[in-house]
């Protein structure tokens, strides 16, 4: 074989390594959960924070007009507001079906019914929430918005699914199955490799200080200063580990021996994340998806992993 030729048939391999749609599973029920979470949080404020100005928060209209300037094609309330007035329908009306149908779309995704149906509406939805309230919207957005996309994408209906025992499709293709969660694996990697170096290219993660920032801003300060000040030597430790563990993510990740010792300490980092500044979404839908991303043991012997080969 030629070194050409033995390349490619790596690069295929890294590609299509052959898959069981239990990842897929997991995406698909923690998505749901953390879309149904996400309604649920936002319920009691659905009409003030996405009314027209003068009934909400800041006005729906500032957020949109920002998002239009981006590009006049990404979808936003607005669009299904003026649509039911076209119906003779409120835009309260219009807001609580949206809230309605957001959290069916999740209900109906954790329980695998309407699998590719719910996953389009869902990101439809959320995308639709995310770029109407852009003046409070925050990273959590962003990943939902992606982490659905993907779903949106990806070979439902996966074997757990009340589809699959209903419809009684036959099963994916392993290798379309790999390549998706593939996809998503590469994703991650970007993300915290990206993240990482920029943390490490300020001094604020080296000495601590943007720890403490993060830690004593409202409304995310829920960790008393006093226990802050006493365990300020720790602030330092705790940013630069961050910085190492996010920047050698792509590398570790995908070595077997050190894969689960990485995992873990992402997932326990997202979950200190979420319980001591009250970043509840953002947490959940990092878990989720680094779980269904590296969570899952593979099922070709480590075809994902760099030193197996």
């Amino acid at each position: 074989m030629t070194p050409l030729r033995s390349w490619w048939t790596r690069v295929l391999k890294f590609l299509f390594p052959r898959e069981t749609d239990t990842w897929l599973a997991v995406l698909r029920v923690g998505l749901g959960l953390q879309v149904a979470v996400y309604a649920l949080f936002l319920r009691s404020d659905w009409h003030y924070l996405f009314a027209s100005s003068g009934k909400g928060l800041v006005g729906r209209e500032i957020g949109e007009a920002i998002t239009s300037f981006e590009s006049p094609l990404i979808p936003r309330l607005g669009w299904l507001i003026a649509l039911g007035r076209s119906v003779n329908l409120s835009e309260e009306t219009v807001l609580s079906i949206s809230w309605a149908c957001l959290l069916s779309a999740a209900c109906f995704l954790m329980l695998g019914l309407f699998c590719r149906p719910a996953a389009i509406i869902a990101w439809f939805l959320h995308l639709c929430v995310a770029e109407s309230g852009g003046l409070v919207a925050y990273g959590a957005d962003n990943f939902m918005t992606t982490a659905l996309f993907f779903l949106m994408l990806s070979p439902l209906p996966d074997r757990y699914s009340f589809d699959r025992w209903v419809v009684r499709t036959k099963p994916k293709n392993p290798q379309l199955l790999g390549f998706w969660r593939r996809v998503l694996q590469v994703h991650l990697c970007f993300v915290y490799f990206i993240g990482g170096l920029a943390k490490c290219l300020g001094s604020g993660w080296w000495n601590g200080s943007n720890l403490w920032h993060s830690l004593i801003r409202p409304p995310f300060s829920l960790v008393s200063p006093e226990i802050l000040v006493r365990f300020k030597y720790a602030l330092p430790v705790l940013g630069i580990t961050i910085c190492l563990l996010e920047v050698s993510y792509p590398i570790f990740i995908w070595l077997k021996k050190t894969r689960r010792v990485w995992l873990i300490c992402i997932l326990a980092m997202h979950a200190t994340i979420g319980l001591m500044m009250g970043l509840y979404l953002f947490a959940l839908v990092m878990i989720v998806m680094n779980l269904a991303a590296f969570g899952i043991s593979y099922t070709n012997g480590g075809a994902g992993d760099f030193n197996e080969e």
